[in-house]
């Protein structure tokens, strides 16, 4: 089982990423799927989840509005979309994929929104 996180990096204030996460060795299509952060020193919070056939979707509070989730179940991948940044959007982005009492999770990928 594998989720490779990808399209992090240094944005200005106001910018925006796209970031990508691929999944090999289960089946994709009947997970649900997550984005986390953690920022340093915080705990790990749920940025976003989007159910199994991307028919639904619930964001935290503090990205409605500026983050977009979404997955394609053909090519394996989901992504989120992140517009608007914030200074209080740096964090590691990690995916999960949570089936049951299963969950997998991706290595993560820098976020850093700065100036």
């Amino acid at each position: 089982v594998q989720l490779v996180e990808s399209g992090g990096g240094l944005v200005q204030p106001g910018g925006s990423l796209r970031l990508s996460c691929a999944a090999s060795g289960f089946t994709f299509s009947t997970y649900r799927m997550s984005w986390y952060r953690q920022a340093p020193g915080k705990e790990r919070e749920l940025v976003a989840t989007i159910s199994s056939a991307g028919g639904s979707t619930n964001y935290a509070d503090s990205v409605k509005g500026r983050f977009t989730i979404s997955r394609d179940n053909a090519k394996n991948t989901m992504y989120l979309q992140m517009n608007s940044l914030e200074a209080e959007d740096t964090a590691v982005y990690y995916c999960n994929a949570h089936k049951g009492i299963i969950d997998y999770w991706g290595q993560g990928t820098q976020v850093t929104a700065s100036s």
